[in-house]
C-alpha cells in the first residue's frame, strides 16, 4: 500500500494542539487550522457522482475555500488566469520586485494590514510616477502586483512581485509609447523612488496611530527612538530586481500561475513527515539556485506557515494605472487598436480547467461519458483526513 503524500493539513492534524499549547492562537488561526484539516473530507460533506454509461462512480468531498489552504487553491487559480489570458497584450512584459528592508519585516508582522497596504502604494506610486517622468518612459503604465510575505524556508520576508507590460499610453491617450525590449525603468532610479515613497507613507501612518508598536517594538511608541529607528532605513539601498522580460504570453501565464493563488508552501513541496518533524524542498538562491531540503519541528513549521496568514478581506493581487480594475476594459481595447492588434480573445469556455484536457466532468473509467451528481453527502462532525463512512443523501 502506498505511503499518502504529506500535506499541510496532515502537520496541522499532528501538530495543532502542540502549537497552541506554545504559542495559543488566536481565533483567526483556529480557523484555518480548522479549514485545513476538514478541506475534502467527510467534515465538509461532499457528493457522489456516477457514470450512466458504464455506471463508474466517484466520492468527492467539497474543498474548505480557505485562502491558506494549498489544497484549494488550483481551481481559483485556473479561472483567475484564464480571465487574465484575455487580457494579455502582443507587447513584451517585465518582471519587477520591490522588496521590504529586514528591519521592517517585524513591523510589517505586527501592522501587516497597515504596512502591506502602504508596500501596494508605494510601489505603485513609485512605477507610475518614474514611468511617466519624460526623462524616463514618459507613459502611463499598468501593471498587475502580487504580495508575497515569505521566502523559501518559510520565513517572513514581504515583497511585491508586478507584471508591467513594456509601455504605456501616451498622457493624452492618443498612442502606444513602447519601452526598450530588454530594458524597462532603470532599477536604481526606481530603489531610490520606492525607499522616498514608502517611508514618507510610513511615517504618515506613524503620525496618524495607525501603527501598533508592542513586545520587541515598543519602543518605538516613542517619536524620539522612533525617528532614530527609521534613519539607518533612509542611507541604505532598496533591494528591486528586474528580471529579464518574459519570452511571451505563455511564459507570462506560466509566471502567475505559480505566483498568484498560493500562501508560504505547497503540498507539493513537502517530502515527509516522520516524527514530528517536517522535511520540504527549498532552493537555495544564494548559492546557485540549488535544490535543499529543510527539516523542522512541527510546530515551528506551522509557527513560519501562520506567519503568512493575511488580514480577513485583504486585497493581495491588485492592479493599477491604466489596468485598474475600473479602467481595464476600455484601456485594453484602445491600446490594441493602437498597436494594430486584434480583439483580445474571451475567456475560455471551460476556465475552471486552467489546461486543455478532457472536462473536469469526464468519465474517468470510460472516457466518454459524463458524470451525474446522484447522491450528497451530509457533513459529519468530526474534522479529520480519514474520517469515517459518509451517510449518503439520496432524496
Amino acid at each position: 500500500m502506498s505511503t499518502p503524500r504529506p500535506t499541510v493539513a496532515a502537520v496541522v492534524a499532528q501538530a495543532a494542539d502542540a502549537y497552541q499549547a506554545r504559542y495559543g492562537s488566536a481565533p483567526a488561526q483556529r480557523r484555518i487550522f480548522r479549514d485545513l484539516v476538514a478541506c475534502r473530507t467527510a467534515a465538509l460533506g461532499g457528493h457522489k457522482q456516477q457514470c450512466p454509461q458504464c455506471g463508474h462512480e466517484v466520492f468527492t468531498y467539497n474543498s474548505c475555500r480557505n485562502r491558506h489552504c494549498p489544497t484549494c487553491q488550483g481551481p481559483a487559480r485556473a479561472r483567475w488566469l484564464a480571465a487574465r489570458a484575455a487580457e494579455l497584450l502582443p507587447v513584451p512584459y517585465f518582471h519587477v520586485v520591490f522588496t521590504l528592508p529586514a528591519p521592517l519585516a517585524p513591523l510589517a508582522l505586527h501592522n501587516k494590514r497597515v504596512v502591506y497596504g502602504l508596500l501596494f502604494r508605494a510601489v505603485a506610486l513609485t512605477l507610475r510616477t518614474i514611468a511617466r517622468d519624460p526623462q524616463h518612459l514618459g507613459a502611463d503604465v499598468g501593471f498587475l502586483a502580487v504580495l508575497h510575505t515569505w521566502g523559501q524556508t518559510l520565513q517572513h520576508h514581504p515583497h511585491l512581485h508586478c507584471v508591467v507590460p513594456g509601455g504605456g499610453l501616451s498622457r493624452d491617450g492618443s498612442r502606444w509609447i513602447p519601452s526598450g525590449s530588454h530594458f524597462f525603468l532603470p532599477v536604481r532610479v526606481l530603489s531610490r523612488q520606492f525607499r522616498r515613497t514608502f517611508l514618507r507613507l510610513l511615517r504618515a501612518a506613524y503620525r496618524q496611530g495607525k501603527l501598533r508598536c508592542r513586545g520587541s517594538l515598543a519602543r518605538l511608541a516613542d517619536p524620539t527612538a522612533w525617528r532614530h529607528w527609521l534613519e539607518p532605513l533612509e542611507r541604505t539601498e532598496w533591494v528591486v530586481y528586474a528580471k529579464p522580460p518574459f519570452g511571451g504570453a505563455r511564459q507570462v501565464l506560466k509566471y502567475l500561475a505559480r505566483y498568484t493563488h498560493r500562501v508560504a508552501i505547497s503540498n507539493q513541496r513537502l517530502v515527509a513527515i516522520t516524527d514530528g518533524r517536517v522535511s520540504f524542498r527549498w532552493k537555495d538562491y544564494a548559492h546557485g539556485h540549488q535544490h535543499r531540503t529543510m527539516t523542522l519541528d512541527a510546530v515551528e513549521f506551522l509557527r513560519r506557515f501562520l506567519l503568512h496568514r493575511l488580514p480577513r478581506g485583504f486585497q493581495h493581487i491588485r492592479h493599477y494605472g491604466v489596468l485598474g480594475n475600473r479602467r481595464r476594459a476600455a484601456a485594453l481595447a484602445r491600446i490594441r487598436v493602437l498597436l494594430g492588434a486584434p480583439p483580445g480573445p474571451d475567456a475560455p469556455e471551460h476556465a475552471d480547467r486552467g489546461d486543455e484536457g478532457p472536462p473536469r466532468d469526464a468519465c474517468p473509467q470510460c472516457g466518454t461519458g459524463r458524470l451525474v451528481v446522484v447522491a450528497t453527502l451530509a457533513p459529519v462532525d468530526a474534522p479529520h483526513p480519514r474520517a469515517g463512512p459518509p451517510a449518503w443523501n439520496t432524496s
